[in-house]
């Protein structure tokens, strides 16, 4: 059985030491480097082996065909990868707080808010 404390220790270090974005990020690295292979490997490298002469290119087969099927399923495979990071970090993260609002004032002249010190307005410089 784990110890609460080490439990909430650990999610403290995830978070404050933005562990979880970097984990999130290597995660969607990976899936990003997939479909880039996909690319690539399916379609750029077919197009290569047709328009050089010989159609040998790396030992490239000459019956090279397009894959657009292999690259639809790892643009598939991103999106759901993407999706469940996305609602992960949705569920594990929370949005910060909104900073503390300085006392303020709007400007007769322009409507704008300022500081509630304010001598002028920073917008239209007329006296406050």
């Amino acid at each position: 059985m784990l110890n609460p404390k080490i439990v909430i220790e650990f999610k403290d270090f995830l978070l404050k030491t933005n562990m979880f974005a970097l984990a999130m990020a290597v995660v969607i690295g990976g899936a990003v480097n997939k479909v880039v292979e996909a690319l690539v490997g399916d379609i750029l490298m077919p197009t290569v082996g047709i328009v050089l002469p010989g159609k040998d290119w790396r030992s490239w087969p000459e019956n090279s065909e397009f894959k657009f099927g292999h690259l639809g399923g790892v643009i598939l495979d991103f999106v759901i990868i993407a999706a469940v990071v996305f609602f992960i970090t949705k569920l594990v993260m929370k949005p910060a707080p909104p900073p503390p609002s300085a006392p303020s004032k709007v400007c007769p002249q322009c409507m704008e808010v300022v500081h509630i010190d304010a001598k002028k307005c920073k917008f239209c410089t007329s006296p406050m």
